[in-house]
């Protein structure tokens, strides 16, 4: 089903993001990638190292419209259309709210949910022209309940994300499009500056499973749509409704 679409991958350089972008070239796909720094060519040039030759990598801003929509031309030129496109490019912050500056608020939900908005934008009439598309988010677990202490920046952006990703799905269900979003719990990854690969993280979910699913949803039948996924491990307690 995936073999010879085109995807764009946001967030690709590390984590979840660069492991999609493998499991995708496995698949067949011919890929795009954005990263918001020049490690977005190392993880490129390795997938075109091992024999993979449709990569394309771009260093920019997700939050910036210019870049996301000179990605978008440059895939529809290489390839001829935008089949994909996965929003997995994000940041955490969490701080108490007397204490996150306007700056912090207002990066976090450029990247987080502005980010989101702008691929999603750029693709569509791309999408909507060719009568099929899927659109998957990364968003989090947190877009279904709220954290304690220190959440509430992170939060609010997740429940962002899950409001418009919801509503872009209605609006786009009659083009042969498909929307949906992916929440995981706890990622062994790069995340809130820790370190992948972190022995207090051992029991944790990783990238290869949020990768696997992302796969899974994309490569669902055309006349079926994924809405949502909610990933977790067993070691987690979170709250349940």
């Amino acid at each position: 089903m995936l073999k010879g679409q085109a995807a764009i991958i946001t967030g690709a350089s590390r984590g979840i993001g660069k492991e999609v972008a493998r499991q995708f070239a496995e698949q067949g796909v011919k890929l795009a990638l954005l990263g918001s720094s020049e490690d977005i060519h190392a993880t490129g040039n390795a997938l075109k190292q091992a024999g993979y030759s449709h990569v394309l990598s771009f260093s920019g801003d997700v939050s910036n419209e210019n870049d996301v929509e000179q990605v978008v031309q440059a895939a529809k030129n290489a390839y001829g259309s935008v089949d994909i496109l996965i929003n997995n490019a994000g940041v955490g912050k969490f701080k108490a709210v007397e204490d996150v500056t306007v700056e912090e608020w207002r990066k976090t939900h450029d990247i987080n949910v502005q980010g989101v908005f702008l691929t999603t934008k750029a693709v569509l009439p791309l999408m909507k022209h060719q009568q099929f598309g899927t659109i998957l988010t990364v968003a989090s677990d947190v877009s279904r309940y709220t954290i304690p202490e220190g959440g509430a920046l992170y939060t609010s952006t997740k429940y962002a994300v899950q409001g418009f990703m919801g509503s872009v799905a209605q609006e786009v269900r009659s083009y042969g499009i498909r929307a949906g979003t992916v929440n995981p719990g706890k990622v062994d990854t790069f995340f809130g500056d820790s370190q992948q690969g972190d022995p207090a993280k051992a029991d944790w979910l990783k990238v290869e499973d949020i990768a696997e699913a992302i796969v899974y949803m994309a490569g669902a039948p055309k006349h079926m749509v994924v809405d949502e996924l909610q990933l977790h491990p067993l070691s987690q307690d979170y709250p349940r409704p």
